[in-house]
């Protein structure tokens, strides 16, 4: 899942869009490679896609990964998320509209990814209420060639349902947890980005 970097404000707004999804399924699926952070490292830090909101918590997020070394990281991402049995911190979807695993929310959102024409990757051991999964449906409902499926109105849908409702807990879970590093400085962007794309669809309706 290594995507580009999104790091231009001139880029096209939904490019941008696109490429910030990509950026956040990479990195909450599994830990950054070596090039990832390289890439992250030399980033610039002005806004990476359009509106001056996100250009602090970006800029402290790059500014966070050039204090840690690789190792760092990945042993970060395993002490949160990784590990045998329960987590410290939760990445699902269902767990935090629920309280549980596996259940209603996850049901709910597999039955609207097949009406959009979607399914999981079977060599995926995540179930699709990852937030890395949700990502990658947004990236594909933004970037996707059929307009059928990849356009405007999905993608309100799509985030109104099974982004917005949880995505800001599971932040605030990352941010408050004292091993949180480099994923509290993500945290802190994930949720500004969240936040813009809400706004953004409030003016739609």
């Amino acid at each position: 899942m290594n995507e580009p970097i999104p790091v231009s404000s001139a880029l096209d707004e939904e490019t941008a869009r696109a490429e910030v999804y990509g950026l956040l399924a990479a990195l909450y699926y599994a830990p950054p490679g070596p090039e990832l952070l390289a890439q992250l490292r030399v980033a610039v830090t002005e806004a990476p896609a359009a509106g001056g909101f996100l250009e602090e918590p970006w800029r402290q997020f790059v500014g966070t990964v050039r204090e840690l070394g690789d190792e760092q990281v990945v042993n970060e991402y395993d002490a949160l998320f990784g590990g045998v049995g329960k987590p410290e911190v939760y990445l699902f979807g269902s767990w935090y509209l629920s309280g549980f695993l596996n259940e209603k929310p996850l049901a709910a959102l597999r039955s609207d990814l097949a009406a959009l024409g979607l399914a999981r990757d079977e060599a995926m051991p995540e179930t699709e209420d990852h937030f890395a999964c949700v990502c990658e449906v947004m990236r594909y409902l933004i970037a996707g060639d059929d307009v059928e499926v990849a356009n405007l109105t999905q993608q309100q849908k799509f985030f109104s349902t099974h982004v917005q409702p949880w995505v800001p807990a599971m932040c605030e879970a990352i941010s408050a947890h004292p091993k949180a590093r480099f994923y509290a400085a993500l945290a802190g962007f994930t949720a500004a980005f969240v936040s813009v794309e809400a706004q953004g669809f409030d003016l739609m309706a």
